[in-house]
């Protein structure tokens, strides 16, 4: 049974293109590019080219690129280097539906003395731009937002937060994660002070990350040691990694335009399909600004988790808009910030595409879903929309 892989928001496959690239820098040029010697020096040139490949994508300078491992140790480091830079502001503001990278470390943060203001969204998981202007003020070190949200695919009017944020003297730092690769950017002209990146969404291998920090922007490095990356990231570079992500990147702008409209076509059939086909559900996020690749679909009454093991048994790979894990009932925290009903949250499915995903595929998964939510349906004690007893779990549970 072939695999139908709609989980591209998790994680990508690697361009073959990328893999031929990467491999001679784990087999035959395998040196250190600090080194002194011609065998490892010469690798600062592969380097160089994959630095410049990467800044073309998002319209920044070579010198402002600082890889990293991740996009988490992206989010780290900026939250940590903009609180260094201005250590007599102690007031963060960020949103209720970042990734826990973003949203973990400002919670550790609350219990070191800072403040944080967790912006709400409406039910589209859109942004309040009156509450984030109210809740700048000459305190607030740092705005960390997302560009685009990983589960529901919503993008956020970024330039125009920037716009407000650069008003109050705060440092920018955007999540951009999802949207790298699959929205066009220009740091140059852009708002933004520091951006997160990652590899492994833009189909490089996992483990090498990077992030933009705009010239001029106070940066005290999260790790410390050696001098790379400009004294902005200490440790010896993951060249096979770094080659990889400029290759992936490069691929990344040349198919960008036609990528993301065919991505978009077969993401709205796909969601047109299974709301005219199956009854009592809806999407979930913003349908006007979101990443073309996402659909967020919430089928009513039954848990995701069980049509994600029935997927699963067709060779189909998504993902649950329902964290949870096993024996609680808690929803995404993302759902739940956007007060869907709770009929709802629990049987949330995302489906996210890439350029290899193919029309066939998408036709299998139209076949199957039907089948798959009537069965469940049958079986579930929720028929409607007074499910008291879920939303008791969930209040539990959160």
């Amino acid at each position: 049974m072939s695999i139908i892989y709609l989980d591209n928001n998790a994680t990508t496959k690697v361009d073959p293109e990328v893999l031929e690239v990467m491999l001679p820098y784990l087999r035959d040029y395998y040196g250190n590019p600090s080194s002194m010697h011609t065998f490892g020096g010469q690798l600062g040139k592969a380097v160089k080219t994959a630095r410049q490949q990467l800044a073309a994508l998002i319209g920044a300078d070579e010198s402002e690129i600082v890889y990293t491992s991740c996009g988490t140790e992206g989010d780290n480091a900026a939250i940590r280097a903009a609180l260094l830079a201005q250590p007599q502001k102690r007031h963060i503001i960020t949103t209720q539906v970042e990734h826990a990278a973003v949203l973990n470390v400002c919670k550790q943060l609350e219990t070191q003395g800072y403040t944080v203001t967790y912006l709400s969204v409406n039910s589209q998981g859109q942004l309040d731009l009156d509450e984030l202007e109210a809740s700048l003020t000459g305190n607030t070190a740092l705005v960390t937002i997302m560009y685009a949200n990983n589960e529901t695919g919503t993008v956020f009017p970024i330039e125009q937060v920037g716009l407000r944020v650069k008003q109050s003297g705060a440092i920018f730092h955007v999540d951009a994660v999802q949207a790298v690769g699959k929205i066009p950017m220009n740091m140059k002209t852009s708002t933004i002070d520091m951006l997160t990146l990652s590899g492994h969404k833009i189909h490089a291998p996992k483990g090498i990350g990077a992030l933009y920090v705009r010239r001029g922007v106070r940066f005290r490095p999260l790790l410390i040691g050696g001098h790379q990356e400009r004294g902005r990231r200490a440790g010896t570079e993951n060249v096979p990694g770094i080659i990889a992500l400029g290759k992936a990147a490069e691929l990344e702008l040349l198919h960008l335009e036609e990528a993301t409209a065919r991505e978009r076509k077969l993401r709205d059939r796909l969601e047109q399909t299974l709301l005219a086909k199956i009854p009592d559900c809806e999407v979930n996020g913003d349908v006007t600004q979101r990443l073309p690749n996402t659909t967020n679909i919430g089928f009513k009454y039954i848990e995701g988790e069980a049509i994600l093991l029935s997927l699963n048994k067709h060779g189909i790979c998504a993902s649950s808009g329902s964290a949870c894990t096993s024996g609680s009932l808690e929803p995404s925290h993302v759902l739940r910030a956007m007060g869907l009903p709770y009929t709802t949250l629990h049987g949330s499915i995302r489906f996210s595409l890439s350029r290899y995903t193919t029309e066939s595929e998408i036709d299998r998964v139209i076949e199957v879903m039907p089948d798959i939510v009537q069965r469940l349906r049958a079986m579930s004690p929720f028929q409607n929309d007074n499910a008291g007893w879920l939303q008791e779990q969930a209040l539990i549970h959160s």
